[in-house]
């Protein structure tokens, strides 16, 4: 058995289509067919279910790939382990993060990468599911996620950070000039909010249930950025999580106003996935992470805006 072929069959997987598999491993799709079916003689067992074009795996053919998954993930931690021993840390770190976190992360990734020079990064942008999916099927060195998610297993977590909420709305609102708001009052103003398939906007919704309230926005969406351009327009408020002052800050004409904290605030952490051997690039963020203070970065930039006029 080759490590070629176990690539083959992640690409296969990943792609969901032959020729996509063959041009993301830079073979031919012949090539890339006949590894597979030499992977599957070699095994004895079927591993793609086939037709006139890709049909998924077989049962077999999924165990097969969680190995896979296991052992070229093993296999990048030894290239690591090796580099770090020649010239210092190198590789990719591949890191995912809820798009409410997204905004913080470079918090920790610029810090990483002055203290790793040879390293890179890739981040991206993922559902709390698919991060949990994903770190589990090693596909992911690390995430910024809810650390209180039940779909996490197999992982440790580092907290960063309280997820805190204040309202954003126009200089002219209602509730403008207030110290401080309830949430029953917001839920009465016209909003823009994420859509509730997104945890934020179900941790903002039970906000506003408990405190007796429906909330009814006028524009929902699934990204922090379409969200911004809205509430830019000063027609509409927004509840927002304080991290996203650290990209997005205050938008001309708007203002911050202070809201009735929760009983509990949601907890953001730095997740990695509890494989043996650790991950060296995950090991070294989660190093960084311990140096950093991003709580009190994000808390300062928090008050900062609320003290302003």
């Amino acid at each position: 058995m080759l490590l070629r072929q176990l690539e083959y069959l992640a690409a296969l997987a990943r792609e969901r289509h032959f020729a996509r598999a063959a041009d993301a491993c830079h073979v031919s799709q012949p090539s890339l067919s006949a590894g597979i079916r030499k992977l599957e003689r070699e095994l004895g067992v079927p591993i793609v279910r086939r037709g006139n074009r890709f049909a998924g795996l077989t049962p077999e053919g999924e165990r097969v790939l969680l190995w896979a998954h296991r052992i070229l993930a093993e296999c990048d931690g030894l290239r690591q382990d090796l580099s770090a021993m020649r010239a210092g840390l190198s590789g990719v770190l591949r890191v995912g993060a809820i798009p409410t976190a997204l905004t913080a992360a470079s918090l920790l990734t610029a810090p990483f990468c002055e203290r790793h020079p040879h390293a890179r990064v890739t981040l991206e942008s993922l559902s709390s599911r698919e991060i949990a999916r994903r770190l589990a099927e090693f596909e992911l060195d690390a995430a910024m996620t809810y650390v209180d998610d039940e779909e996490l297993a197999g992982v440790r977590a580092l907290p960063l950070y309280e997820e805190r909420y204040v309202l954003l709305t126009p200089n002219g609102g209602e509730l403008a000039e207030r110290a401080s708001v309830r949430w029953s009052e917001v839920a009465a103003l016209p909003l823009c909010l994420l859509s509730p398939r997104m945890r934020n906007r179900r941790i903002l919704d039970g906000f506003f249930a408990a405190a007796g309230a429906t909330v009814v926005p006028a524009i929902e969406t699934d990204t922090v950025s379409a969200l911004y351009a809205h509430v830019a327009t000063q027609r509409w408020s927004s509840v927002i999580a304080h991290a996203w002052l650290h990209m997005f800050g205050v938008p001309e004409g708007m203002r911050v106003v202070r809201l009735a904290d929760p009983a509990a605030f949601p907890q953001i952490g730095l997740v990695v996935a509890d494989h043996h051997p650790e991950s060296l690039l995950a090991e070294a963020l989660l190093e960084t992470a311990r140096e950093v203070d991003v709580r009190g970065d994000l808390e300062r930039l928090l008050h900062g805006y609320l003290a302003r006029p």
